[in-house]
Formats: C-alpha cells, sequence, structure tokens
C-alpha cells in the first residue's frame, strides 16, 4: 500500500468532499436508476444539469419567508412548487451544491478567526445567503429555512439551530479536520459545535464524532477499512460488509440501505462505500454518484474518507482540475 505523506493527507481530506459532491450533483436525488442512466448514463466525469429530473419533487416544496430577513430563495423563489425542475438547474459542470459552497464560507471564517467560532461563521452564513446570486443553487435544504424562519421571527442567531436528522450535517466535518488536523480535540470541540447547532440530533452528532474519529486514525496512519470498522461499528460490521461486498452496489444501497437522506441509513451507506473502495478514490466517487439518493452528501462523507486513505496525488487530476471553484 502506498502511504501518502502528511501534507498530502490532508490535502486530500480537504478536496475530497468537494469533488465528489460536484461529480452527484447533475444526478442528485435521482432515485429511479434507469432515468439516471438513461438522462447521464454512467457519471465518470463532471457534468453539467438539464432540466427536466426525472425524480423531482421540488414541486412539493415550499418556503415563503415571513419577512425580508428571511428571504434566502431571491429569483429562486418561482422554480419552487414547479413540476421536473433540477436541484441544481444553473450550476456548471464541477461546481458545488450549496452545502459545500458554504464550506468555503466556513474555511473563511476559520482562517479569519484562526480558529472555530460559530458566532463568526454565523455572521457570514447569514450574509451569503441573503446576498442574491451568491450561490446560483435553486434548492436550499431544509436546515436553512428552518434557521431563517427562526432568524425572520426576531430570535438571535445562536439560538435558530435545529435538530436536522439529515446526511447534511455532516457536509463539513472533513473540512473541520483538515483545519484542525494538528489538534484533534480541538477538531472534535468545532465538529460537535458546528454540526450540533445545525443538526442537533443525536444521530447526527453520533455520526459526526464517529466520522472524525475515522478520520484522525487515517490522518495517524491507520488503514481506513480497520478505522471503519473500529469507529462505524454502531452502523456497519465486519459480518455485513463481507455479505454486502458480495453484492452490486445498486443492491446494497437500495435494498439493504435506503439511499435516502436520512442520517442511520446514509451514513451506513457512506461508510460502506468508503470501505469498499478504500484504495480507490475515483471508484469511491464514480460508485456513490451512481446509486443515486442523496449522493452529495454521502459524498462528502465518502470524499474526506477516501481523499485523507489516497493522499492528493493520487487523487485523478481531471477531479482537482475540472472543480468550478478551486480549493486551497
Amino acid at each position: 500500500m502506498i502511504t501518502a505523506t502528511s501534507a498530502d493527507t490532508r490535502q486530500g481530506l480537504r478536496i475530497g468532499p468537494f469533488i465528489a459532491d460536484a461529480l452527484a450533483m447533475p444526478v442528485h436525488w435521482y432515485y429511479d436508476r434507469e432515468a439516471l442512466q438513461r438522462d447521464y448514463g454512467i457519471v465518470r466525469d463532471y457534468l453539467v444539469p438539464r432540466n427536466p429530473h426525472a425524480d423531482s419533487i421540488l414541486w412539493r416544496s415550499s418556503y415563503v419567508p415571513l419577512n425580508e430577513s428571511g428571504d434566502i430563495l431571491h429569483d429562486q423563489a418561482r422554480f419552487w412548487g414547479v413540476h421536473g425542475i433540477h436541484y441544481h438547474q444553473f450550476l456548471h459542470a464541477g461546481e458545488n451544491t450549496l452545502n459545500l459552497q458554504l464550506g468555503h464560507v466556513l474555511g473563511e471564517s476559520l482562517a479569519a478567526c484562526n480558529g472555530y467560532d460559530l458566532d463568526e461563521y454565523l455572521r457570514r452564513y447569514i450574509e451569503f445567503m441573503r446576498m442574491p446570486g451568491s450561490h446560483r443553487d435553486t434548492y436550499v435544504e431544509e436546515y436553512h429555512r428552518h434557521f431563517f424562519t427562526c432568524l425572520a421571527r426576531g430570535a438571535k442567531p445562536a439560538k435558530c439551530g435545529g435538530k436536522d436528522v439529515h446526511i447534511g450535517g455532516l457536509a463539513h466535518v472533513g473540512l473541520l479536520c483538515s483545519h484542525f488536523a494538528d489538534d484533534p480535540d480541538a477538531a472534535m470541540q468545532a465538529v460537535r459545535a458546528h454540526v450540533g447547532f445545525s443538526h442537533g440530533s443525536a444521530d447526527v452528532i453520533e455520526a459526526a464524532t464517529a466520522m472524525a474519529c475515522i478520520v484522525f486514525e487515517v490522518l495517524g496512519g491507520e488503514p481506513l477499512r480497520e478505522s471503519i470498522l473500529k469507529h462505524g461499528s454502531t452502523w456497519i460490521s465486519q459480518r455485513k460488509v463481507a455479505d454486502w461486498s458480495r453484492e452490486p452496489d445498486h443492491v446494497v444501497i437500495g435494498r439493504r440501505l435506503s439511499p435516502a437522506c436520512y442520517i442511520r441509513d446514509a451514513f451506513a451507506a457512506s461508510l460502506y462505500l468508503s470501505w469498499k473502495y478504500a484504495d480507490d478514490f475515483e471508484s469511491a466517487v464514480i460508485a456513490n454518484a451512481n446509486v443515486g439518493g442523496d449522493n452529495c452528501h454521502r459524498g462528502a462523507v465518502i470524499g474526506a474518507l477516501a481523499g485523507a486513505a489516497v493522499g492528493l496525488e493520487r487523487i485523478p487530476r481531471r477531479f482537482r482540475a475540472g472543480l468550478y471553484r478551486a480549493v486551497g
């Protein structure tokens, strides 16, 4: 096995979530695999999303801001409630979805504060979300809508968090671990504060903690597979992965585990694909994209774990160069 250098490993951890999210973006929330392949083929490279989206349920979603303080949809509001709209219709090939774009906002906050400061991040977050055209993504997840509804009612930003149970809560765990790579204790404090604020359910916090533990073992030189089985035992086991690995990925994530966004199955699916493709970043992120469902947020987990395991130099150059926004 090739061992990545420490800096190379950290860079792989940092860029991996952005790559996996951008690769999955055009086929995000496809549950009909035949429709996914009909519309995009086998996804191996960054692609442009297009309408109609065969499985879009944006027509069932709604968000009406209580006042100007809660206006976060801007000119995208007219697409909500319309059939067939792609969740990320205006993004370019290689561009990230909203939650990973917010990873750049988090990175700017970490750099400015030389550490994690929830209040400072929330100031940047509010400014970013209220600025028309800041991200061009059509879909805005539930936890954002909850936050800005509370804010519009007059609550202080630090009191506007929620108990969301979706895997999107793990989108920034890899970034925080990368920033605090030399200080696992500080990383864990930041992860629990950041995830606990927006996705404060016990299951999401437990998953975030397990993910951070896996990351730091891998950064310390432990094999990814062993670390996953050690810290992910609530979600997967040696027996399960041995059985599942005899089946196609679309069976495991489709019949054994739901491809949807809820943390229990979504985190198990992320750990499984990271375990199966532990030494092959490219195969891991391609498999994740093509099983559909909430592949963008699973990708943030898989990209971090697989990226840390192989290091930057073993991530294909086309993935690194093709990102719409560079990851520093």
